[in-house]
């Protein structure tokens, strides 16, 4: 028996939250004593039995042939899809019926949702992050309720003893606004993000990877021209230069689209950040009443709620609240439990 973590090819080239989140499973899952791998597309010697899961990461058109092939081959797979939109779940159910449609007139015509919808139809669980995201599945794309359970993501325990003194010793700043992630796409929402930074008195400090587009040219290009904003290009996760700057900061900001739930958001709150982060993709389920929401289509809007940040008082109830809820052993054991579910039901999964 054995669990093997899947998703799609450019997942090393992308360092974003999935990657992260399979990264941090399957190290959990070891120290758990399961019997899990990465799964192999080159073992060409490869052989699933019915004692096997594959868990795969992210349903879309990159994952959508192996999910294909693993359905015609008779192997048993649960997926997290790592799928939101702020379209209403309504709109998604309406596009989907007319592209139905669309499609009689035009075979082997496929949309997005239905590479997302068909992914999901044939996993034996559908594990979304949040409840937000799995009402979408359900009531949008048509995903069996009965199917869906939700495993939250999950931040590791070390966040919590961050040191700010490496990072201050090594850029000469503190107390400071900080954004961690990617530049570049829409989603990210950085334009908006850099004007209100450039709207406020105080300093700031980004760690993005840039993308190398025409969005990514901008916020490169504002930044290098703003006073008050310093870009570090990027920080392995692994770095404790990284912990250091979320516990070296004053406020945390994340006012992107949408996130599901904010895997940086969670970090810099374990180490004591105040954060400001968007109301959109079930943040709130995470973040509850701990943390500043900001309406990410307005630059007032995330800079008001910057500035009212920035004046309160650091206290230790967010970080506690995710100690107690949303360490990545407590995610690994509730999957674990999932994993028995498919396979055994009550059966041993581990060696």
């Amino acid at each position: 028996m054995k669990i093997h973590l899947a998703t799609y090819m450019s997942i090393m080239l992308n360092r974003g939250g999935p990657t992260y989140k399979i990264q941090q499973m399957y190290k959990s899952l070891k120290e758990l004593d399961v019997d899990v791998c990465y799964f192999d597309m080159w073992d060409n010697k490869l052989k699933l039995t019915k004692n096997d899961l594959v868990h795969m990461f992210n349903a879309s058109v990159n994952t959508y042939g192996l999910a294909v092939n693993l359905a015609s081959y008779g192997a048993r797979y649960v997926i997290n899809p790592i799928f939101f939109s702020n379209h209403p779940a309504w709109k998604i159910r309406i596009y989907q019926k007319m592209h139905t449609a669309a499609k009689l007139l035009l075979k082997r015509s496929y949309s997005d949702y239905d590479y997302y919808a068909e992914t999901c139809r044939n996993a034996c669980k559908v594990l979304p992050n949040t409840i937000a995201e799995g009402e979408i599945l359900v009531n949008g794309l048509g995903v069996d309720r009965n199917k869906v359970k939700v495993i939250q993501n999950g931040v590791e325990e070390r966040f919590a003893n961050a040191d700010p003194k490496l990072f201050h010793e090594k850029y000469g700043i503190k107390d400071f606004v900080l954004y961690v992630g990617h530049l570049g796409s829409y989603r990210k929402n950085g334009i908006k993000t850099i004007k209100a930074l450039q709207k406020l008195d105080h300093q700031s400090v980004i760690i993005a990877d840039v993308l190398k587009n025409n969005e990514g040219d901008w916020c490169r290009q504002q930044i290098e021209e703003s006073k008050n904003i310093t870009l570090i290009e990027w920080i392995e996760h692994d770095d404790p230069l990284l912990a250091s700057a979320y516990a070296a900061a004053n406020t945390f900001i994340l006012p992107t689209m949408y996130e599901t739930p904010g895997r940086a958001a969670l970090e810099a709150g374990l180490a004591k950040c105040k954060i400001v982060i968007t109301p959109y993709g079930g943040t709130k389920e995470y973040f509850k009443g701990y943390v500043n929401y900001a309406e990410p289509k307005s630059v007032n809007a995330i800079l008001h709620s910057i500035q009212g940040t920035l004046n309160m008082q650091q206290t230790d109830e967010l970080q506690n609240h995710i100690l107690n809820n949303f360490t990545w052993k407590k995610i690994a054991l509730k999957t674990v439990d999932l994993y028995r579910d498919v396979l055994f039901n009550e059966k041993e999964i581990t060696r």
